[in-house]
């Protein structure tokens, strides 16, 4: 039975603990984000792992420093073994990595070292790819670069969004890490390393990140609007509304338009040129303070023409 630490802040960590909970293992002690606003109202709320953590009356720390001595001494007062990373949220010092004897391992939401960084399930569905995964691997000084030690593979269907990849991706890190902790504790992990010559990067997602280019071609804003989905959401500019775009679809409807033009608005179609001829039909979108609503929905209560143009901007 080993000690564990874990450390962990979004819905996306859950599962991991929940697992590590219900394994052989005993978790000592849990590491995560501290309270922040949430929300539409936003009311501070304490993030999803510390709520689980503390219905099985865990120890929580919630620093704002993960260097600050104090939380380092308590740290050690546990006596961890080992220690679980997963979508913690902010780099983890060389003084926390050499803490647990047999270091720390993370669940990693990517096929590393493709997508190494804060967003890789975002990225992934916005570059298009078709599969995606889990990585466990050992956490090291440089920013996921840690040796590999299980993977498992995931396809991602041509119009799943984020939100859809991540609910599984939680369940399949969750399944990997009891064997890899077991091994761990045997001595018998075997630790793959990254093929430095393969490796990309996922930065971390800005609400700007949302504003569409429709300079792309039509199969890239697609991709586009499902990796942004839910956070933080494609938008463009429809005069002075800002539309939130929430579902499309690329069409084979060629058009020689500027770029955001809308060149059909009828019945439940709203299409729109995109790059290099290409047409995207707007099928769920989300007018600034209202509900999300169908593309027919949306044609019943504003009034869209033909010709008119989505805009990155709003008019002056």
């Amino acid at each position: 039975m080993l000690r564990l630490l874990f450390l962990g802040t979004p819905d996306f960590a859950v599962p991991s603990l929940a697992r590590l909970l219900q394994s052989e293992h005993r978790v000592v002690g849990v590491v995560s984000q501290p309270d922040r606003p949430r929300g539409r109202g936003q009311h501070v709320q304490p993030p999803p792992v510390k709520v689980l953590a503390q219905a099985h009356d865990l120890p929580v720390w919630q620093p704002v420093r993960l260097k600050d001595p104090d939380l380092i001494d308590a740290l050690r007062a546990v006596k961890p073994d080992a220690a679980v990373v997963a979508a913690y949220g902010r780099i983890i010092p060389d003084v926390l990595l050499d803490l647990p004897r047999l270091g720390m391992i993370n669940v990693h939401a990517s096929l590393l070292p493709r997508w190494r960084g804060a967003s890789p399930i975002q990225r992934a569905v916005m570059a298009g790819d078709r599969a995606t995964g889990i990585t466990i691997m050992r956490v090291v000084s440089e920013l996921d670069a840690g040796p590999m030690l299980a993977k498992a593979t995931r396809p991602i269907g041509p119009d799943e969004t984020a939100a859809d990849v991540e609910r599984d991706l939680a369940e399949i890190g969750a399944a990997l890490l009891p064997p890899v902790l077991g091994a761990l504790e045997s001595g018998t992990a075997r630790e793959e390393p990254q093929d430095a010559a393969l490796v990309t990067f996922a930065p971390r997602l800005e609400k700007g990140d949302g504003a569409v280019d429709w300079t792309l071609t039509a199969p890239e804003l697609h991709n586009r609007v499902r990796g942004l989905h839910p956070w933080p959401l494609a938008f463009s500019w429809l005069g002075a509304t800002r539309i939130t775009i929430l579902r499309t679809r690329s069409e084979a409807a060629r058009h020689t338009v500027t770029e955001g033009t809308i060149v059909e608005a009828r019945g439940d179609r709203i299409v729109v040129a995109a790059g290099a001829g290409t047409s995207l039909a707007l099928l769920e979108v989300r007018p600034e303070g209202r509900r999300a609503m169908t593309a027919r929905e949306f044609l019943s209560g504003h009034r869209v023409e033909p010709g008119t143009r989505f805009l990155v901007h709003p008019p002056a």
